[in-house]
């Protein structure tokens, strides 16, 4: 594979594997049940634009996961993305 794009595309099909079991781990966590419409939230395109274009930010946690691991990639997310999501939930329902 020696295309950019098919390469990036290659890359956000693994980081959005790791951005949903990263979610659902967290949510589970959290809430100590499932909330599939958190996880939409959290994994949607929507969000994934506060950070850039949706495919790049996935395509970025693929380089991760790659390079440094699961657990780095996991880390990442709660890091960097969590505290986001939580301050756009509380702008969302106002608590």
């Amino acid at each position: 594979m020696n295309d950019p794009l098919e390469i990036e595309r290659a890359e956000a099909w693994i980081g959005d594997a790791v951005l949903a079991l990263a979610a659902r781990e967290w949510i589970l966590r959290q809430h100590d049940r499932t909330d599939g419409a958190m996880l939409a939230r959290l994994t949607s395109n929507q969000f994934l634009s506060s950070w850039g274009n949706p495919t790049a930010v996935e395509a970025r946690l693929g380089r991760l996961y790659r390079s440094e691991g699961l657990a780095a990639a996991m880390e990442f997310v709660e890091r960097e993305m969590i505290p986001l999501f939580l301050k756009q939930e509380r702008n969302r329902t106002g608590r």
